[in-house]
């Protein structure tokens, strides 16, 4: 699947959801899905994971930009890199626009799934972290890959 594809279905589904969430719920609502283990609870996140940096809105939107601005160089490079590094970049790419959404429309990010052990996040939170965790894994665990096509391009 094209990294473009994956990264509109990404926002489309984290947005549509934060917006049925935001239509149908008041802030500190919760809907108890399973019982003191699963709820929908609608927050409003001033800040990052775990409301770390709270306020900081302008200071989120330079570093998505300029997040952005990376992905879409390495995005140039990445045609002939692995499918699996290419999933982990479209998930990123997508979940950073999809809570950048949020910051530029109100100043917050819509967090509504509650496991209620853990802080509340949403869907773009999910991707970022898988998305960062697959790169990861594929610069730990394949190091001979990015090696290769970097000698490919230093040939062109």
């Amino acid at each position: 699947m094209p990294v473009l594809i994956l990264i509109i279905i990404n926002i489309f589904l984290d947005q549509a959801v934060k917006y049925y969430v935001h239509a149908n719920m008041t802030v500190g609502q919760s809907i108890p899905i399973i019982k003191d283990i699963f709820h929908i609870t609608y927050v409003l996140n001033p800040g990052a994971a775990f409301g770390i940096l709270e306020h900081k809105r302008s200071f989120f939107v330079i570093i998505v930009f300029l997040m952005l601005a990376i992905s879409y160089y390495a995005y140039r490079k990445i045609n002939h890199m692995d499918n699996f590094l290419k999933l982990g970049m479209g998930l990123l790419i997508g979940g950073a626009i999809g809570n950048l959404i949020d910051r530029l429309k109100t100043g917050y990010v819509i967090d509504f799934i509650d496991f209620r052990v853990w802080p509340v996040f949403n869907i773009a939170d999910i991707s970022i972290v898988v998305g960062v965790g697959i790169i990861i894994y594929f610069m730990v665990f394949f190091p001979e890959k990015q090696i290769d096509e970097n000698k490919d391009e230093c040939n062109e």
